[in-house]
């Protein structure tokens, strides 16, 4: 079992049959807002802005920015916790096109 954040919530993701995550609408609605997507969606769009979104996120980005060890420890922190949530939005968005998919086939 797994656990991870996602806007101050802990969400475990079971793995079932498919291996795929249980998600909400509510779930999904977080996600997209985080990506700043709207539907439909592509693949394509999902990675490009996940990309973007873990270039500016990435913890080690902070490194330069002060001299301050508290202060960078903090940034480090919440770039962690951002990278974090933003691998947890794009697995939950890449298993509901995965999902959207089989439901067309």
């Amino acid at each position: 079992m797994l656990f991870v954040r996602l806007d101050e919530r802990r969400y475990d993701f079971m793995a079932t049959d498919e291996q795929q995550p249980r998600m909400t609408q509510a779930d999904l609605d977080r996600a997209m807002i985080l990506f700043g997507l709207t539907e439909p969606l592509t693949r394509e769009q999902l990675d490009d802005k996940r990309r973007e979104l873990l270039a500016a996120w990435h913890p080690h980005r902070y490194a330069n920015l002060t001299n301050n060890p508290r202060k960078y420890m903090q940034m480090y922190k919440k770039g962690e916790a951002m990278t974090k949530e933003i691998q947890t939005a794009y697995d939950l968005l890449v298993a509901q096109l995965a999902t959207e998919r089989q439901d067309k086939s």
